[in-house]
């Protein structure tokens, strides 16, 4: 048994998890509905945001270059890396250089993906997650669950007792206000010691030089504007042109991501304090993340991978990650995006598993902002997998047979009688088979035989023929 199927089995097998995570799909899916009442407006934006994250792999190269001659006219120094290891590299050398020993972050996925947490703590130096899903994450020594919702695997009962143990306070699980009291209080001290504050970028207009961040709890704008150094890190699939498009796009992403009209704070940050300013970071630096990116914009089928404004409705509408969770999928980005991203910057190997984790029933694809056709792009990397495999003679006859069984009424007829034998379907479908799935039960009678009966009893029935 692999490692994931471990994991699903794990996850399975745990009544409160699957409790949670239930509890937590439904309540994102129902504000996200209620959120989009004017479908017209919502098409409006869908089409503007669309346009601009689709066309995004054939503009890359000359958006890159004009976002980093923008950042520096600005007064943001610009760092370049190739790779996860390049990225903690510049970091490190940015830290060291500034004498830094205390990092306070906020929210970014990039800083995941590259994992800046533990390489800072190998080099002597505590990096502190500000956003309140992050910090629960990281005293359970944890990953993110969700992209947008990093601890909604876990209940209030769950984080009342984290507190207990991690902070030594007395936190009543019944009291919401108080737990997010306990964090804040811990998290305040933490951003008057920080020497660098990091964050994501959800978008960067290249026009301009502009850094935009998204949030909800102000952590970002302090994680950004307390310590005298700010460290921005961003995949360069998070370049739009200009900003004309920002408000199409937050239109849709907070409206997918949480069901909010709009979020509390929208950081636009375009360089570090000037000399007349009487707050804000000394020095901006922005770290430009490729990892693979590049190679995905290169394959006309998977280009559009690359549109993604990391949302996490995909997510949210996926039936198979509403049952095992983020976790279960052991990489930064889980869920349907996670299935097409994660084998791609790797290189394929590593994560291929998890396009097995997938029904096809569309939903992703229906429920993403942008029209990144998720379904389509699994597809596409199940067929890459399958031909870079070595030939299976048994599983090509099995396919020549089905075809000749489908392609032929008699054949297809006698097939069906046959499968209602007693004990055969245990041997065309063997236990590793049925071990993720549910062994087939034959019906008493096939369609045909059905749809034959009720012709034949409709015939003899004169109040039909007069209907």
């Amino acid at each position: 048994m692999t490692p994931f199927n471990e994991r699903i089995i794990e996850a399975l097998e745990t009544p409160e998890l699957r409790s949670n995570l239930r509890g937590a799909m439904d309540f994102l899916r129902s504000k996200r509905s209620l959120s989009i009442e004017d479908y017209a407006l919502w098409q409006q934006h869908q089409d503007i945001a669309t346009d601009v994250r689709h066309a995004l792999p054939q503009q890359l190269p000359e958006l890159l270059e004009q976002l980093e001659q923008s950042c520096t006219r600005n007064g943001i120094e610009v760092h370049w890396a190739a790779d996860a290891s390049d990225a903690r590299k510049i970091f490190l050398q940015i830290a060291q250089a500034t004498n830094a020993t205390r990092v306070i972050k906020g929210k970014s996925m990039a800083s995941e993906e590259i994992e800046l947490n533990t390489h800072l703590e190998q080099h002597g130096i505590e990096s502190t997650e500000s956003d309140m899903g992050e910090f629960i994450v990281q005293l359970a020594n944890e990953k993110p669950s969700h992209i947008i919702m990093p601890a909604l695997h876990k209940n209030q009962e769950q984080i009342a007792e984290l507190f207990n143990q991690k902070l030594n306070e007395k936190a009543d699980a019944s009291d919401v206000d108080q737990l997010i009291g306990i964090g804040r209080k811990v998290l305040r001290e933490k951003f008057k010691q920080a020497d660098i504050g990091v964050s994501g970028v959800n978008f960067a207009a290249a026009k301009s030089g502009t850094l935009c961040l998204v949030e909800n709890e102000g952590n970002g704008r302090l994680s950004t504007s307390v310590p005298n150094c700010h460290i921005a890190i961003m995949g360069i699939d998070k370049v739009i042109p200009d900003l004309s498009s920002l408000p199409s796009l937050l239109y849709l992403l907070t409206r997918s991501a949480t069901g909010q009209e709009i979020t509390s704070y929208v950081n636009l940050i375009s360089g570090p304090r000037k000399p007349d300013e009487l707050d804000g970071p000394k020095s901006v630096h922005l770290i430009i993340l490729d990892n693979g990116r590049s190679s995905i914009a290169s394959d006309p089928a998977l280009a559009a991978t690359l549109a993604c404004i990391r949302c996490g409705a995909c997510m949210n509408h996926c039936p198979v990650y509403t049952k095992i969770g983020g976790h279960a999928y052991g990489t930064t980005y889980p869920g349907p995006i996670g299935q097409v991203i994660s084998p791609q910057l790797d290189g394929g190997e590593e994560h291929n598993e998890l396009l097995n984790a997938c029904s096809l029933n569309g939903a992703c694809g229906e429920a993403c902002p942008v029209n990144i056709e998720l379904p389509d792009m699994i597809r596409e990397l199940r067929n890459q997998r399958s031909a870079a495999q070595p030939n299976h003679t048994g599983e090509k006859m099995v396919w020549h047979a089905w075809r000749a069984i489908h392609q032929s009424p008699r054949l297809y007829q006698l097939t069906s009688l046959m499968m209602r034998i007693p004990g055969l379907s245990s041997l065309l479908f063997p236990r590793r088979w049925t071990k993720g799935r549910t062994s087939p039960t034959p019906a008493n009678n096939t369609l045909h035989a059905l749809i034959k009966a009720k012709t034949n009893h409709d015939n003899r029935d004169p109040q039909h023929e007069h209907k």
